[in-house]
C-alpha cells in the first residue's frame, strides 16, 4: 500500500468514527493475573475484575486477563472453603500495562462430630458467622473455613445443641463433640 493510501484510509477511519455515535477506536488494553495462597501455601482461586459492580473478566489465576484500560475492582477468591472467602483490591489497567495481585487466606478446619449413647450417630451442625448462617455439615465432615469466630449449633433427632461461639485460627484443626442421649 502506498503512503498517500495509508493516509486516505486513515483520514476516512476518523471520519467514520466521529461521524458514529457510539463508534470509537480501541482505547488499548493491558494485562491482569493473580496469585492465591492459603496459610502461606500455593492454593487455587479465581480473580474477577469488576466495574461498577459488573463483572468484566474472569479467569482461575494462574492466568492472564486482557482488560481495556481503566480502573477497575478485583475481587480474589479461594476456591474449596466453606464460607468462600473473597479479598478485593482497586486497580489501574494501563495500556500495555501488566499486573500481577496476590492474597493470601488464613484458613482452618472446622469438623463436628456427633454421638448418641456413647456411639457415632448421624446429625447436623449449623455454622454460623456474625449472626448469618454459613451452612451446615453432617456429623464427622470436615470444611475449610476462614480464620474467626464462628457459632456452632448441633442438631439431632429434634434436640438441639448450642456450642457456642469457637475461635479458629490459622492453620488450626479444630474438632467438637456433642454428645446426645
Amino acid at each position: 500500500m502506498t503512503r498517500s493510501a495509508l493516509t486516505y484510509y486513515l483520514h476516512i477511519s476518523l471520519l467514520v468514527s466521529a461521524a458514529i455515535p457510539g463508534f470509537a477506536l480501541a482505547e488499548g488494553t493491558g494485562k491482569v493475573s493473580c496469585n492465591i495462597t492459603e496459610n502461606g501455601q500455593p492454593a487455587s482461586g479465581v480473580i474477577s475484575v469488576q466495574k461498577d459492580g459488573n463483572e468484566i473478566a474472569t479467569t482461575s489465576c494462574g492466568r492472564e486477563l486482557s482488560v481495556p484500560v481503566g480502573n477497575y475492582v478485583a475481587a480474589l477468591r479461594l476456591d474449596g472453603a466453606f464460607d468462600g472467602p473473597e479479598q478485593r483490591q482497586n486497580i489501574e489497567v494501563k495500556v500495555g500495562g501488566a499486573q500481577k495481585l496476590s492474597a493470601d487466606f488464613s484458613t482452618g478446619i472446622i469438623e463436628v462430630r456427633i454421638t448418641s449413647g456413647g456411639r457415632r450417630a448421624a446429625g447436623m451442625a449449623v455454622i454460623k458467622r456474625k449472626g448469618q448462617q454459613l451452612g451446615t455439615l453432617g456429623s464427622g465432615v470436615t470444611a475449610h473455613v476462614s480464620a474467626g469466630t464462628y457459632r456452632i449449633l448441633v442438631r439431632y433427632r429434634g434436640q438441639e445443641k448450642d456450642l457456642g461461639d469457637v475461635t479458629l485460627g490459622s492453620a488450626q484443626r479444630l474438632s467438637l463433640d456433642a454428645a446426645f442421649d
